[in-house]
């Protein structure tokens, strides 16, 4: 069962994050069960009647596939590291609008820096397949 806390939330957002960037990974019935799941927010009774499976079976299967998510992260840290250059293109577009200069080299500086920011979205995207509606 699905809880509605923020921790809950805050599990969901990384566990959708952790999905854009290794779904690949997972095998087809993962992937399906964790979009269900998480993207099309079926409840475990709807996924198991789906699956011909009991509830427990596809909590189980939800259980495995995020700590499969989550150990693929401690070995590649994708995540993280998009987290982390997400966080230096903020700064960077921060500091150069603070520059005094003149208005096209900065825009043109900012508008490089929106390149990159959706040069690296596309990559965690992974395509057209991911959820489009999260972004980090």
């Amino acid at each position: 069962m699905k809880e509605h806390t923020p921790d809950a939330l805050a599990r969901t957002t990384r566990v959708n994050l952790l999905f854009d960037f290794y779904e690949s990974l997972l095998t087809d019935k993962q992937r399906t069960i964790l979009t269900y799941y998480y993207h099309d927010d079926f409840s475990l009774g709807e996924i198991a009647s789906e699956f011909g499976i009991s509830r427990q079976a596809v909590y189980d299967n939800i259980k495995r596939a995020e700590g499969i998510l989550e150990s693929y992260e401690e070995k590649l840290s994708l995540l993280a590291r998009h987290v982390q250059l997400m966080a230096m293109t903020d700064k960077l577009e921060r500091d150069v609008k603070a520059i005094v200069t003149n208005e096209w080299d900065k825009q043109s500086i900012i508008d490089a820096i929106g390149q990159f920011r959706a040069a690296e979205g596309t990559a965690r995207e992974g395509g057209g397949s991911s959820w489009q509606h999260l972004k980090a």
